[in-house]
């Protein structure tokens, strides 16, 4: 299956999705099924795309909340980092591993 033909698909099952998005679930879904014909099905097209969604939802959300964590740590001297500060740099590094690794399609760092 293309990326054209795989795009085409997640559009017509989600009818009101951006150009934005369907590259971006295209994308999500190529870098986590090697064999793209294993979505030959609607059915298993659909459970694949609300299950990336899904997973996709929890990174960006965790990413929020760490990106606000940061923005918080930012504010300190760094001199002065308590050890719960540091573990949330490490927590960071982790986030931004995990959101990376669902557009590379691959681990990128194991933290």
């Amino acid at each position: 299956m293309t990326c054209h033909e795989l795009a085409r698909r997640v559009k017509l099952l989600e009818p009101g999705a951006s150009a934005q998005d369907v590259a971006r679930i295209c994308l999500l879904l190529a870098n986590h099924h090697s064999e793209l014909m294993s979505l030959d099905s609607d059915d298993r097209l659909k459970a694949a795309c609300q299950q990336t969604s899904l997973k996709l939802q929890l990174a960006t959300d965790q990413h929020a909340a760490m990106t606000q964590e940061l923005e918080e740590l930012a504010g300190s001297d760094p001199e002065k980092f308590s050890q719960e500060q540091v573990w949330v740099l490490i927590r960071a590094i982790k986030v931004q591993s995990q959101v990376l690794q669902l557009y590379v399609g691959q681990p990128v760092l194991d933290v």
